[in-house]
């Protein structure tokens, strides 16, 4: 995998939001540390940045923010120097990384959002920016039914819709900022750093483009796509985490996620399901197309549930 050390040194992870197409899922997790095939996406957002060369990271947090406090200070940091940021109130994508000001230097800074999940090569994006002379390049793709953004041949954004349509593309969720848009963030604001961009592009600041193809992506900010993205790291497959007890009469079909610790009874049937850590499946209990939640007991069937 690419090295960007010698590019990139900080990043940022957006960390802070509340996750309402996750529901009930980040009623009791925070998005960031929702499981996929049995591991936090924060922390497979972690090794991304760190395999790729950045360490130097700050992770903003609002909704469950003591969750991920208490998740960092726990895992080994890998040689890395994380920082939190907590907002006592919610300051958007613009406010969080207006506030997170301190931590960055007069070099251009890395940011992604903490629910997707990708192989995208950060060298080659940031050699983009260098060599385009903007303050911002977005990292865009083709993925409908998100394009959103237009380009010109020139690969400068011209304009941010709101909804997808034809001829645009879509923002994967990964920029490359320069210090001086900054100054362009209001402070201690909630404030959308996306709404940025378009004054940016207003005012004929250059806001470019870096396109992206051949590569793994993922959003899992919705039910249907966090099932998916399970499927895709499991590898329509099982995932099976340790310490879990499995009797020999439970058919798994399909593909699935147990967690750590889950203990499923006889005759059980578990297929295209996610089960968090601690689940217990009773006795001829069948679950499909559901997810499961840390800790709890199952005693009765279920289908396209959230338990």
């Amino acid at each position: 995998m690419s090295l960007v050390t010698d590019f990139i040194m900080k990043a940022m992870i957006l960390a802070a939001g509340f996750g309402t197409r996750l529901r009930p899922l980040t009623e009791v997790k925070p998005k960031a540390l929702v499981p996929v095939a049995n591991k936090p996406i924060l922390a497979r957002n972690i090794e991304y940045l760190f395999y790729q060369g950045i360490m130097d990271i700050i992770i903003n947090a609002h909704h469950h923010h003591e969750q991920i406090a208490a998740y960092l200070r726990e895992q080994a940091s890998l040689g890395l120097r994380i920082e939190l940021a907590v907002e006592p109130e919610i300051l958007g994508t613009g406010g969080g990384i207006k506030n997170t000001e301190p931590f960055w230097d007069k070099e251009p800074f890395l940011v992604i959002n903490s629910d997707i999940l990708t192989d995208i090569d950060l060298a080659a994006v940031y050699r983009v920016h260098q060599t385009s002379g903007s303050l911002v390049t977005l990292v865009l793709h083709d993925r409908e039914p998100y394009n959103q953004v237009a380009v010109d041949d020139q690969f400068n954004i011209t304009d941010i819709a709101k909804t997808g349509s034809p001829g645009r593309l879509a923002f994967t969720g990964i920029h490359v900022i320069d210090p001086g848009v900054l100054s362009h963030i209001p402070q201690g604001k909630f404030s959308d750093i996306i709404e940025c961009y378009r004054q940016l592009i207003r005012m004929g600041k250059p806001v470019r483009a870096c396109l992206v193809q051949g590569h793994y992506w993922r959003d899992i900010g919705s039910i249907a796509s966090y099932l998916e993205a399970n499927r895709e790291l499991a590898g329509n497959s099982f995932a099976i985490g340790p310490g879990s007890s499995i009797d020999s009469s439970v058919k798994l079909m399909d593909w699935g996620v147990i967690g750590e610790n889950s203990r499923l009874g006889k005759n059980v049937e578990v297929q295209r399901s996610v089960l968090w850590d601690g689940v217990t499946v009773k006795e001829g209990v069948k679950v499909v197309d559901s997810v499961v939640t840390s800790g709890l007991v199952v005693e009765r069937d279920l289908q396209d549930e959230i338990f």
